[in-house]
């Protein structure tokens, strides 16, 4: 029986409350609940972490030094696991080597592919460049016309100067009679004299034959008398030879050659390997670009970041009025170029800004020099040039401080020498079915996996290629299964979102094969529109059929419905969660009171349509013009000011280019004088409607433990001036300083505030014991001493949200902050949890929290990606009334989104489409959701019509805007917050 069940037995990792628990194995079992209730805490600090603890347990002591064994979690008896698999999100690789290609595999079978089938060619001539053994040399010649005379030819000098006398003269003590010189034959007593200073080509008359058939009786012995000739060619020639007609001195020569090489120029190639299509190995990377395809230069666009000021006033960062001594060097370059350095730099001649920055070349030109003590003096010199400047102190420096603020003038541009292709001359002119390597991984997924089943190659290759074709049909198969099509081979593994990395490596397991293994996934739908979800659902089922036992966690009704077994955990989040609420099929989930999650799904309660939307303002728009970043096509988009707007479409349609790398970017240089680079566009319009642009991502609020919400949210700097003054505190003379684990004065020295001590176990799991000076408390006696209403510092840390908001209600500066992050439905989370614990969609709300605690000022453009990664249906409620808060404040609020419930609440919506990567781009629909779900050419108007109730009909213009009257406003100062991170390009 116990081999038929996952049986778990008191469980209480983090905030589990001691579970009981019978999962059946080789199923697709789900667990949802809310965010922060226990779902990962359950899935993968008890179940995944015991499986896979155990599975390396079992190894050696020597194989377990080299592997990470994983904690063993809080638990009584957990039986019946298997090997365990887990799949996140958050592990994207930082290489900026690794590839959409590379971490699938596939791009081993195509290097694999080209090496073994490929056809090289030469670079300049184009020529196919074949290495033939002798004998299918004497079978070709042996089919050529034998009414015709032949003639077999050595090349010996090829487009060289000189009189060559002694090539002739050498030929004729080998016994050669002819040479053919310049298209031309001689006999070799009769050579003419060559020009010295001419190029000229001289080749050996090897042999001069009529094909004959070799069974016949005047055709006897043609096979080896051929054969010997040539060797002999071959020998003389370096490797190649050449047949020509007699009769038709003009007609082409058939050449021939026994190595990879151009029979026109000297371009040769060794045999084809592997390794030579591999952008990671120096045999066949790129020499100017080292296998990254991009180069990094000083971009006049970063170090100019002011134009429209002049160089004086500070147009160029650090060579304004107030350096001294690099504003000398400009003032003697404009005198003596003959420009005003109080001109602003867009008004100043091409040849000016030419000059400042790249420097004067090879001209001398007198710079005046002012000492501090006033003294003058002259001298003669070259002027070295901005970027050139940078670019010497960026390599020369030792010092890491300076490098980083370098690098802020630093952009990528594709390699100049290899186009981004990554790979050398050699490996780049190879090719398959008339298509080289960089040109296949530059092709959308989809694409890639239609070219290859219709690929078909004669004879051998055809032969040898079958099999590795199928190979890697059968990976971009699964990638096109998960959602991926739209994404190319050469995408790098940076910019891919959490969502599409975690199908990456699920397709990547679909591909393995495995069989009785236990699977862990983390919301594996994240960035998925409903259109794709049915893909990746069949894919889920396809794992479990193998015979594997799936664990998801996930929200996503369809994969609910879908599950053989659902867990639901709850009630609430953090302390008020940890219990399993219900579990069972879906029917039992419906039917069980205590579940959130079964009341949302049986339509009990439901996230309300609007009973009436917010109407455009047809004087309040933003409008942006012409974007064409990536794979967007000119695209005009119109976003209405003081409105909620959800720009939704398929995966991969431009969603994140247009609003992230465009809009965001775009905005915030010119709100706030930032220097991004956005993506290319023609213009914009209607940026006077804000004073202020704030992005909020999912990336983490911290990458170390020291992180947490309060320091974040700046709510610990209140706390601790709050404890400086009281009464015992003040009369110690502790300054807020004192209160911080980061610095030294309270912090506990044995542990440097970290509260633990990291004992190394070398090949087991490496240990933290509370530090056994402070006790975990991070804090030394004096400092704990000091209490507020009876709290320490440590005590207020270590309480929830709630808690915290009770205590210090009384204190607006920490009420305010603590409010917001009960607003945004953090209430259960700690004020001093390590930033590392937070789950992306938690990160993203302590970042909501943080803008929310700040002063509005009712014209803020907000811009929010997939906010609603990792919560629940209620969840999501909350998060709306936040945003529609922020909105009925007077501020534009713009989400990139695929969750339905957020689109049918907004008040317009933008669709891009209508596919994914190149088929996409396009803006197909736009107006009010009803709008958008009259539509029919929009993906995401057909799930919203069966959502709203509404048929999907042709597509039909949205109405005109209603007009309306802006609220009149006070001149704000502009600013602009970015909440770092990088995302994926849509």
């Amino acid at each position: 029986m116990a081999m038929d069940f996952i049986r778990i037995r008191g469980a209480r990792t983090h905030n589990l409350k001691n579970i009981d628990l019978d999962l059946p194995r080789d199923k697709l079992i789900v667990i949802t609940g809310l965010s922060g209730s226990g779902k990962s805490s359950l899935a993968f600090d008890t179940i995944y972490a015991e499986g896979q603890r155990r599975y390396v347990e079992s190894l050696s002591a020597y194989a377990r030094q080299f592997l990470s064994v994983m904690e063993k979690p809080d638990i009584d008896h957990i039986e019946g696991l298997s090997p365990a698999i887990s799949i996140e999100q958050k592990s994207t690789s930082h290489n900026p080597r690794s590839t959409v290609g590379t971490i699938t595999e596939i791009y081993d079978y195509l290097r694999l592919l080209y090496a073994r089938v490929g056809m090289p060619r030469c670079p300049d001539h184009h020529y196919p460049l074949e290495a033939q053994t002798v004998s299918q040399m004497v079978d070709q010649v042996l089919t050529f016309d034998p009414e015709q005379r032949w003639m077999l030819l050595a090349p010996v000098v090829r487009e060289r100067k000189g009189e060559h006398a002694q090539v002739f003269e050498q030929l004729r003590a080998q016994g050669y009679v002819r040479v053919r010189v310049d298209g031309e034959i001689h006999e070799i007593d009769a050579v003419p004299t060559l020009a010295l200073r001419q190029k000229h080509t001289i080749e050996a008359v090897i042999d001069r034959f009529k094909v004959r058939d070799p069974g016949s009786e005047s055709g006897a012995g043609i096979k080896q008398r051929l054969a010997e000739s040539f060797e002999t060619a071959l020998k003389l020639g370096d490797g190649m030879a050449s047949v020509r007609s007699l009769d038709a001195p003009d007609a082409e020569a058939h050449l021939f050659s026994s190595k990879y090489s151009c029979p026109v120029c000297d371009y040769a190639l060794p045999e084809l390997e592997p390794r030579l299509f591999s952008f990671n190995s120096p045999v066949g990377a790129c020499p100017s670009c080292d296998g990254l395809g991009v180069s990094q230069f000083f971009d006049p666009d970063r170090v100019v970041v002011h134009p429209e000021l002049s160089l004086a006033a500070g147009a160029v960062r650090g060579w304004d009025r107030r350096n001294h001594y690099y504003f000398q060097l400009i003032a003697s370059l404009a005198k003596h170029y003959r420009f005003a350095v109080d001109t602003p730099w867009q008004d100043l001649s091409d040849a000016a800004r030419q000059a400042v920055l790249y420097g004067s070349g090879n001209q001398a030109i007198s710079f005046t020099y002012i000492t501090e003590g006033g003294s003058r003096s002259q001298r003669k010199h070259r002027f070295e040039g901005i970027l050139p400047n940078l670019e010497r102190r960026y390599r020369e420096t030792e010092s890491s401080a300076v490098r980083e603020e370098l690098a802020k003038y630093i952009s990528e541009r594709p390699c100049p020498d290899c186009g981004g292709a990554r790979l050398n001359r050699s490996a780049r002119n190879v090719f398959v079915a008339e298509r080289p390597l960089p040109e296949l991984v530059v092709l959308p997924i989809g694409d890639a996996l239609a070219f290859f089943g219709q690929m078909r190659l004669p004879g051998w290759r055809g032969e040898i290629a079958a099999k590795i074709v199928k190979e890697i049909r059968e990976r971009l198969k699964f990638l096109v299964d998960v959602g991926l099509d739209y994404l190319t081979l050469e995408r790098k593994a940076d910019t891919l979102s959490g969502g599409e990395a975690q199908r990456i490596r699920l397709a990547s397991q679909i591909g393995a094969g495995l069989v009785g293994v236990m699977y862990v996934l983390d919301e594996p739908s994240i960035g998925l529109h409903q259109r794709d979800n049915e893909r990746l659902l069949e894919t889920l089922t396809r794992l479990r059929d193998l015979g594997n036992t799936v664990i998801v966690v996930e929200h996503d009704e369809d994969a609910i419905r879908l599950a053989d077994h659902i867990v639901d955990i709850g009630p609430g989040a953090g302390v008020h969660g940890g219990e399993v609420v219900a579990q069972g099929d879906y029917a039992d989930i419906l039917k069980a009171p205590r579940s959130l999650t079964g009341q949302y799904l049986s339509g009990k309660r439901r996230i309300e349509v609007p009973g009436k939307r917010n109407r455009a303002n047809a004087k309040m728009l933003l409008k942006l013009r012409g974007a064409s970043g990536n794979n967007l096509q000119d695209v005009d988009l119109t976003i209405p000011a003081g409105l909620f707007t959800a720009i939704t479409g398929v995966s991969g349609s431009g969603k994140s280019t247009l609003i992230n790398d465009t809009l965001y970017k775009l905005t915030a240089n010119e709100i706030n004088g930032a220097s991004h680079k956005p993506s290319a566009y023609r213009d914009v319009q209607g940026l006077d409607l804000f004073d202020k642009i704030v992005d909020i991502d999912q990336s983490p609020i911290g990458r170390t433990p020291r992180s947490n919400p309060a320091t974040y949210t700046g709510l610990f700097t209140p706390l601790r001036e709050l404890f400086a003054q009281v009464p015992e505190s003040r009369a110690r003379g502790y300054s807020p300083g004192r209160f911080s684990f980061n610095v030294r004065g309270g912090r506990c020295e044995a542990c440097q505030g970290d509260g633990l001590i990291k004992v190394e176990m070398h090949f087991l799991p490496d240990v933290y014991v509370p530090c056994d000076v402070c006790h975990g408390k991070r804090y030394n006696r004096e400092t704990l001493e000091i209490l507020y209403k009876g709290k320490s510092v440590h005590d207020v840390l270590e309480m929830t949200v709630e808690d915290a908001l009770e205590l210090f209600q009384p204190v607006p500066p920490i009420a305010r902050k603590l409010e917001t992050l009960l607003d945004v439905g953090l209430g259960y989370i700690r004020l001093g949890q390590p930033a590392t614990t937070l789950s992306g969609g938690e990160a993203q709300r302590v970042k909501l929290s943080k803008e929310l605690s700040r002063r509005d000022t009712g014209r803020t453009l907000y811009i929010l990606d997939e906010p609603t990664t990792g919560l629940h249906f209620h969840d999501i409620e909350h998060l709306l009334a936040v945003l529609h808060k922020l909105r009925d404040d007077g501020n534009t609020v713009v989400v990139i989104e695929h969750n339905l419930d957020v689109i049918k609440t907004a008040d317009w919506v933008v669709d891009l489409g209508p596919e994914g990567g190149h088929r996409g781009g396009r803006i197909i629909a736009e107006g009010t959701p009803e709008d958008v779900a009259g539509m029919a050419q929009s993906y995401t108007g057909q799930f919203l019509a069966k959502m709203l109730g509404t048929p999907a009909a042709a597509a039909e213009a949205p109405p005109a805007p209603a007009k309306k009257e802006p609220r009149p406003r006070a001149a704000r100062k502009k600013t602009a917050t970015k909440t770092t991170g990088k995302r994926a390009r849509g």
